[in-house]
């Protein structure tokens, strides 16, 4: 039981770790006009009412962590299949029915998937490298 309770300590830490990760680089992607530049609205402000539910719910998506088992899986596979839970939610929950900006949040642009992939694919790279930064320590 110990065990189980570590693992998701860590993995709950990492993912949040990985939410401000993403966070902050939606942040600078507005702020520096990138998501502009590709036709996406996305340019939120770095305040705490919109930064602490991502990180909160980072950490709560860090749980995918413990369906991941494959060793053999490169790092950026393994981020890759795990941002696909939160990456999901957002393009067909988040987007038409919290945000009502449409499927796949097309309203705010038409590259507005790919960079959701982008961000999401972000949070769980660092996540994966926090949780083996612990684990090798």
């Amino acid at each position: 039981m110990k065990k189980h309770l570590t693992k998701a300590f860590i993995y709950f830490s990492a993912g949040s770790l990985g939410g401000l990760a993403n966070s902050l680089l939606v942040y600078a992607f507005g702020l520096y006009g990138l998501s502009a530049s590709m036709g996406v609205s996305i340019a939120p402000s770095l305040t705490p009412i919109w930064l602490y539910p991502r990180i909160v719910w980072g950490g709560i998506w860090g749980m995918l962590f413990f369906l991941v088992k494959n060793k053999n899986t490169g790092v950026l596979s393994k981020a890759f299949l795990v941002s696909l839970g939160p990456t999901l939610v957002q393009l067909f929950v988040i987007f038409p029915f919290k945000a009502h900006k449409g499927y796949l949040g097309l309203e705010l642009g038409a590259l507005t998937p790919a960079l959701v992939v982008l961000f999401n694919v972000a949070w769980g790279l660092v996540a994966l490298l926090a949780i083996r930064s612990v684990k090798s320590a």
